[in-house]
């Protein structure tokens, strides 16, 4: 039995998890039209995460995804983080305000929450996918026997060997073209920066394990190409964004529709951690400071404060607006009639 027929996917197109766009309507939605929705809870806790599980079932009676973060554990430097404050200090007085006094981390990761964990086994949701790395054996192994299916994000070769080694039901290959989050297992270790079809044709011809095609893919014709090359399925989230059913805001919405779109830029500035956004304010500052930011998630902290300073002073181009490299084809519409439109165009 494959992937799509164990999970009743008609359509082989999955919406990528964005954590603070992805809603239980769009996934439900994308689940709906036959293909895979997905929740992005690695910003939210348990309780917030079972709240959008169960809005997703009273939704929809498909499969549905749910993605968490799997970070290291952050390391906190009071040194560190009063230097990154005092850098972006400047920043925050254009606006009439004070960086924090102190930055928190701002959510745990899946390998340190034992409430998720504990709540993903009594929903045990269809499909539990992870980012930046992998939870340890014993959370795998009880997943598995909840009846999860379970996919990892891989950037290169030795972290799709590690998912299969690890007993993970696919990998998603994440190319550097995508939006948001690097999935990297190890931040500080050199990217190799693969492109989505140069890494999931090395995926598909050296792992045994189904590959899902991730990043830049915003229409039929590249979901098709990514099923040539031998993915199950391809990934997208940017061309999600702009749907109705997502929570991005206006702001968001507009830069994706400006020339923003077409410099997209992959930055640290604002979270700590590679992502890739719309080119705006932020991603500019960051590429001038000398400055190191704190550990991801820390960095967000005070990222998420100066966005909140800037906007209550009309200034929108501080958010996290990520995107993918083919962000100027996204195509504002129902997720449902986008979906139908992506299957129709990939035949």
């Amino acid at each position: 039995m494959t992937l799509l027929t164990r999970l009743n996917i008609t359509v082989p197109i999955i919406q990528a998890p964005m954590a603070g766009v992805s809603t239980p309507a769009l996934a439900a939605a994308v689940s709906n039209a036959g293909g895979l929705g997905s929740l992005g809870v690695g910003a939210t806790d348990a309780n917030g995460a079972r709240k959008m599980i169960e809005e997703t079932r009273a939704l929809t009676d498909r499969a549905f995804n749910v993605n968490l973060f799997v970070h290291a554990t952050p390391t906190a430097d009071a040194a560190r983080e009063a230097a990154w404050c005092d850098a972006l200090r400047p920043l925050f007085a254009a606006y009439n305000a004070e960086p924090p006094g102190a930055l928190r981390t701002i959510y745990q990761s899946f390998a340190d929450d034992d409430a998720m964990f504990r709540m993903l086994l009594d929903t045990a949701p269809p499909v539990v996918s992870f980012h930046f790395g992998l939870p340890d054996a014993e959370r795998i192994a009880a997943l598995k026997a909840a009846g999860c299916t379970l996919l990892a994000s891989a950037t290169n070769l030795g972290e799709a060997q590690a998912i299969a080694d690890g007993g993970c039901d696919a990998i998603v290959a994440q190319g550097f073209e995508a939006g948001g989050h690097r999935g990297m297992f190890d931040p500080a270790a050199p990217d190799a920066m693969l492109g989505t079809f140069a890494l999931t044709r090395l995926l598909v011809k050296n792992t045994s394990l189904p590959v899902i095609a991730a990043g830049g893919i915003m229409d039929g014709a590249g979901i098709r190409a990514a099923l040539d090359l031998g993915a199950v399925a391809a990934q997208l989230g940017t061309a999600f964004v702009a749907c109705p059913e997502s929570s991005a805001d206006a702001a968001y919405r507009a830069a994706l529709s400006s020339d923003a779109a077409h410099h997209t830029t992959m930055t640290t500035a604002i979270s700590g951690r590679p992502a890739r956004g719309l080119a705006n304010r932020f991603t500019a500052w960051g590429a001038q400071t000398s400055a190191q930011p704190p550990d991801y998630p820390i960095a967000y902290d005070a990222g998420k404060a100066l966005n909140a300073a800037a906007k209550a002073a009309g200034e929108t181009g501080f958010g996290a607006q990520w995107a993918g490299q083919g962000a100027p084809l996204h195509r504002p519409m129902p997720a449902s009639d986008l979906l139908a439109l992506l299957h129709r165009e990939s035949q």
